[in-house]
């Protein structure tokens, strides 16, 4: 196809409330660089990065400083956002077969090459590069994952984040067969993106979560569900679980490690529950934990969950759908906390 030289996209004009994302229908159409594809977004997820980065919420300081980004550099006003898109390549750069015209794949999130060169620290899609949240993008090819799947396109864009989040979790953490996972915030995209990974590794699953949502953590394999207002300590006891997957901390975070097992593994990508906690050190080496902080992706992460996906190993949750245009109500609907699964907006 030939491109037009503008398109339809959300701009994120500074960080801010809802208002600093402008819908705009005069945004340069991305050019495929040495390497890129080009693809025409179908859908894309809304994520808790999203918002994080739009109110500065990664900074230590103030929300204007540099490091108010999740990598911790600084941010160029107006981007794209938009970490997961499900679309189909419309054009290639030099360099790429042309043959990949017409394919239609999912992003890989987190980058190690941008404009044809290797970066030295890792992109984010969508954070430090634009995103999905438009009628084009663009990306390395090595980024855009072709996909045979007969998931539509609103359920595969509700993957790319939260599952490769979550599958980097347990790649981290080792999760085995026959082992015991706790799962916080379990309801949410990647919570939910977890237990359904976890049982795919052939592992006993606890998920905490509200009573509102737990028979459908139930449904989707957890042996178990916990209240978020429970004694972990109490429901489980001391050295019960083998791996904790955490994207909550707050209050409650000492009891995660209470729980876990000598040499067990805890893994945490998220703190919805508040990012200061009080750690008790002698927990930590007397029980010989080992942490795990997981941002950037192993190499073999998403190419393995495409696998999963096409073996028909897990099924994505969609909790609701908006139009692009309506991403302001699509985030209020997030924050709420109300749903299970992803949201997801698509895109005319």
């Amino acid at each position: 196809m030939t491109l037009p030289e503008t398109m339809f996209g959300i701009a994120l004009t500074g960080h801010g409330g809802p208002e600093k994302m402008e819908w705009r229908d005069d945004l340069p159409t991305p050019v495929p660089a040495n390497g890129d594809v080009v693809i025409q977004v179908a859908a894309a997820g809304v994520n808790n990065t999203d918002i994080n980065t739009r109110i500065g919420w990664y900074s230590k300081g103030d929300a204007e400083a540099d490091d108010a980004s999740w990598s911790g550099t600084a941010l160029r006003f107006p981007f794209i956002q938009g970490a997961d898109v499900c679309g189909h390549i419309v054009a290639v750069g030099n360099g790429v077969d042309a043959s990949r015209i017409g394919e239609r794949v999912l992003i890989e999130p987190c980058l190690r090459e941008a404009d044809g060169e290797p970066l030295k620290t890792p992109w984010y899609f969508g954070s430090e590069c634009d995103g999905g949240f438009a009628q084009f993008t663009r990306v390395a090819s090595r980024y855009a994952h072709t996909i045979q799947s007969d998931l539509t396109d609103v359920e595969l864009a509700s993957v790319p984040c939260s599952y490769s989040t979550a599958e980097n979790m347990l790649t981290r953490a080792r999760l085995a067969k026959g082992e015991t996972v706790l799962v916080t915030g379990a309801s949410g995209g990647v919570g939910s993106a977890t237990v359904q990974l976890a049982l795919a590794r052939g592992a006993r699953v606890i998920a905490v979560t509200s009573a509102s949502k737990a028979q459908i953590l139930t449904d989707l394999g957890a042996q178990r569900t916990l209240d978020r207002s429970n004694d972990f300590v109490a429901e489980l006891g001391e050295n019960s679980v083998d791996v904790v997957v955490d994207l909550v901390a707050g209050a409650k975070w000492p009891s995660l490690l209470n729980v876990l097992r000598p040499g067990g593994r805890y893994a945490v990508s998220g703190a919805i529950g508040g990012p200061i906690v009080e750690l008790d050190v002698r927990t930590l080496y007397l029980k010989d934990l080992s942490f795990f902080g997981c941002t950037v992706l192993e190499p073999e992460v998403f190419a393995n969950l495409i696998q999963r996906i096409e073996r028909q190993e897990i099924k994505p949750l969609v909790a609701t759908t908006f139009p692009l245009s309506e991403i302001a109500a699509a985030q209020e609907e997030f924050t709420q906390k109300g749903h299970v699964g992803k949201i997801v907006l698509t895109v005319p």
